[in-house]
C-alpha cells in the first residue's frame, strides 16, 4: 500500500518534533501531511524543518483554528489527489503510538475499508484513565452504537486507517462536524454504505506535552448529531 498519514495539528511544536521522526522509522512506506492550523507556537516552522530533510513529509497550513473535521475532510482530499490507497488518522500528541500503526495497516490490506484502532475491544486498554472517566467515554460509544446500530466498540477512536473507496463510499466531503461528532458520525456512514469495518485493538496513552483540544460543546455536539441520527431512522427519515 501506498499509505499516508493526516495529522492535524494545532500548538503541537513540542510533539511534532519527535512525531515525525517517530513515525517515518516505524512505518517508513508513509508519507505524512501535517494539516496545520496557523498554530502560534511555531508547529508550521517545526515541520517546514523537517521537510528540508525528508521528502516525505508534507504541509498543508490553514487559517487558525478551523476544526478537527475539516482538517480530515481537506487531507483526505489531498491524499485522494495524489494517489495514496491508505488514508490515515493520527493525533499528533503521541496517544496514538506509531509502532501500533502497522497493525492496522495490515488489517486494511486485507480488505477492510475502514480500520479503527480501538480501546474497546479485547487487547485495547486506556491504562491512565480514571475509572470514571473510561466509563464516560464506554458508556457514549455504547449509546452511539445502540442507537444508530453501528455494531462498533469504539466509534469516537481518532486512530484509523480509510481506502479512498470507502471514503468516497461515506461521502466524506458532506460530514461537517468537528471532534467526537466527525468520528462518529464518518463510523454511521460507513457502517451504512456497507463498508468493511476491521478493529484492531491499541494502547491509547494520553498525552504527555501540550493541552488537549477537547472541549464540552463538541462532546455535546457528538450527543446531539446521535440523537438526532437515532431518533430520525427510527422514524424512518
Amino acid at each position: 500500500m501506498r499509505p499516508l498519514v493526516v495529522m492535524p495539528t494545532f500548538n503541537e511544536a513540542e510533539n511534532i518534533a519527535s512525531m515525525l521522526p517517530a513515525l517515518r522509522a516505524a512505518v517508513p512506506q508513509a508519507n505524512i501531511l501535517v494539516v496545520d492550523d496557523s498554530s502560534p507556537d511555531g508547529t508550521a516552522e517545526v515541520v517546514r524543518s523537517l521537510m528540508a530533510k525528508d521528502s516525505a513529509i508534507h504541509l498543508l497550513s490553514r487559517p487558525p483554528k478551523s476544526g478537527l473535521g475539516g482538517a480530515y475532510r481537506e487531507g483526505f482530499r489531498w491524499g485522494i489527489e495524489k494517489g495514496y490507497d491508505a488514508l490515515i488518522e493520527m493525533d499528533a500528541d503521541f496517544s496514538h503510538d506509531p509502532l501500533q500503526l502497522p497493525s492496522l495497516l495490515e488489517a486494511a490490506e486485507a480488505g477492510a475499508g475502514l480500520t479503527i484502532g480501538s480501546r474497546y475491544v479485547e487487547g485495547g486498554s486506556i491504562p491512565k484513565w480514571s475509572w470514571h472517566r473510561t466509563m464516560l467515554s464506554k458508556g457514549g460509544n455504547l449509546y452511539a452504537s445502540l442507537l444508530l446500530g453501528l455494531k462498533v466498540r469504539d466509534a469516537t477512536a481518532g486512530f484509523r486507517v480509510y481506502t479512498p473507496e470507502a471514503l468516497a463510499a461515506i461521502g466524506f466531503e458532506e460530514v461537517k462536524l468537528d471532534g467526537y461528532g466527525f468520528q462518529v458520525e464518518m463510523t454511521d456512514r460507513a457502517r451504512q454504505a456497507g463498508v468493511r469495518i476491521v478493529e484492531v485493538p491499541i494502547k491509547f496513552i494520553d498525552r504527555e506535552v501540550g493541552e488537549s483540544k477537547m472541549s464540552a460543546s463538541i462532546v455535546v455536539e457528538a450527543l446531539a448529531m446521535v440523537t438526532r441520527r437515532g431518533i430520525r431512522r427510527r422514524l424512518g427519515r
